[in-house]
């Protein structure tokens, strides 16, 4: 990536603000979801909208410090092959290994041309709110984190701010657990943190070897829509539904140990 230009800024950056304006524009539509069920699903698609335009509005009006460098490349196309395949060993490959095994038997009959249509129909609709988060969490917030911290701790902290920024849907299947909530909601937020942490690390990876917004978005549209796809259809067993977060957990440590991100410098400069 090409560094940014010096800039003039009223304000610093501040994370904690960053959050706070995302949260206020974003968080209302997932109480919504919350308060009102499975009928206002959609919402949960707009709240990842409303990341981009919580970020919009800081970059451009309180912190004026711009969005030169969130990655304004469409990437190569090695680039999403290697993502739509880590999408496919993510959730495809557990659900097939373990129907192979006899581990989990579907409810119902295979129809891969329905869960091929799906997929293409949701992956479309989620491609929008998908690139809300990235250019919001990867695009803008990360390089200021890079700036600011060392790389791990950048890394880490970019990827808590987002577990925080999920908790309500968090709290949304805890609730559908349907056990004592005073148990079962902490244990959810828990279990979740170091799996939602590291697989943001996955997604600075991405972002960052593609140079990439477009190849970043085109992930996470991938991840959400194969999951779903076949969370619809053919369910996962035991294997599909934690096989995702162990290999998040195992990549993502690897990237904090063994990857150099571009020099923070490159990243984002302010002159405050």
């Amino acid at each position: 990536m090409n560094p940014i230009k010096k800039i003039n800024s009223n304000r610093p950056f501040s994370v904690s603000f960053y959050l706070f304006v995302v949260i206020i524009f974003s968080w209302p539509f997932q109480f919504i979801y919350v308060l009102g069920g499975e009928a206002f699903k959609p919402l949960l698609l707009l709240s990842m909208i409303m990341v981009s335009v919580g970020t919009f509005i800081s970059g451009k009006y309180i912190f004026r410090d711009g969005f030169k460098n969130a990655g304004w490349t469409w990437g190569k196309p090695k680039h999403y092959g290697y993502a739509f395949i880590l999408s496919l060993f993510l959730w495809l490959f557990p659900s097939i290994l373990e129907q192979q095994l006899g581990i989990y038997h579907p409810p119902q009959l295979v129809n891969v041309g329905e869960i091929l249509k799906a997929f293409l129909f949701n992956f479309v609709i989620t491609i929008i709110p998908a690139f809300g988060e990235e250019f919001g969490w990867r695009g803008y917030l990360l390089p200021r984190l890079f700036h600011k911290y060392s790389e791990r701790k950048a890394l880490l902290l970019h990827g808590l701010i987002t577990w925080v920024w999920h908790l309500p849907y968090l709290v949304i299947l805890a609730i559908r657990i349907e056990d004592n909530l005073l148990f079962t909601i902490p244990i959810v937020l828990i279990i979740s943190i170091i799996p939602t942490v590291m697989h943001a690390v996955v997604f600075a990876f991405i972002w960052d070897q593609s140079k990439s917004l477009a190849v970043a978005t085109f992930y996470h549209s991938a991840f959400d829509e194969v999951r779903d796809s076949l969370e619809n259809s053919v369910g996962f067993g035991i294997l599909g539904q934690y096989w995702q977060s162990l290999i998040l957990v195992i990549l993502g440590s690897l990237i904090l140990l063994k990857v150099r991100f571009i020099p923070q410098a490159n990243y984002y400069e302010n002159t405050n």
